[in-house]
Order: C-alpha cells, then sequence, then structure tokens
C-alpha cells in the first residue's frame, strides 16, 4: 500500500495530523492561557469575574439540539439570531434548568467568606 509514496506525501501526512491535532486541542490550548491570564490581572480564574459559568452540556444556550450532525444546524442558529424561534428537535437543558449558565462556585466561596 505504502511502498511508492514520496517524501512529500509523508510530510504532508504529518502536516495534516498535527493540523488535526491543533484544531482538537485548541480550546484546552485557549483555557490554559485565558487562565494564566486571568490569575496575572488578579480575576477569577473560572469565571474572569463575570460571576457566571456556561453550562458544559448545552454550551450556554439552554437547549440541547438532537439529530444534527455535530450538533449543528446552520439554519437553525441563523433563524434564532433573527429572532425566530426555531426548537425543532432540541429539548430544555436538565444540567442547567435550561438558564445556559451557573453560578461561579469560586466566586461564590469568596463571597461567603
Amino acid at each position: 500500500m505504502f511502498e511508492n509514496i514520496t517524501a512529500s506525501e509523508v510530510a504532508g501526512y504529518g502536516v495534516g495530523a498535527l493540523l488535526l491535532y491543533t484544531t482538537l486541542s485548541a480550546t484546552k490550548i485557549d483555557s490554559v492561557i485565558s487562565t494564566s491570564q486571568r490569575s496575572s490581572l488578579g480575576m477569577c480564574k473560572r469565571c474572569g469575574d463575570l460571576k457566571l459559568i456556561a453550562c458544559s452540556k448545552c454550551k450556554g444556550q439552554g437547549i440541547i439540539r438532537e439529530n444534527m450532525f455535530f450538533n449543528f444546524n446552520a439554519m437553525d442558529d441563523l433563524s434564532q439570531s433573527f429572532g425566530g424561534n426555531s426548537r425543532k428537535g432540541s429539548l430544555s437543558c436538565k444540567n442547567c434548568r435550561a438558564r445556559g449558565h451557573f453560578s461561579c462556585p469560586e466566586c461564590s466561596k469568596a463571597s461567603q467568606s
């Protein structure tokens, strides 16, 4: 299968694999950088002094879309951005009770102390 592969093809596969890995790990890298910046500015490391954290299950939207490719539907997002109500195939998030966010636990501890 790989007996006639050239060096430039191997390099292309390597670069492709590197780009795929970088794309998949971009959110983790962003999280590390933002936490570092927040701590150097004296802000809350989790929420950045917003006092709210987005729900990880619904990604801060309050609804969970079902039966869609990677939970993405461009027409649904477009109609919601123009004020339309297109909740076909979606359920209220039980994790955050359809609010899309939680109170930051670290800020709540600091305010109670």
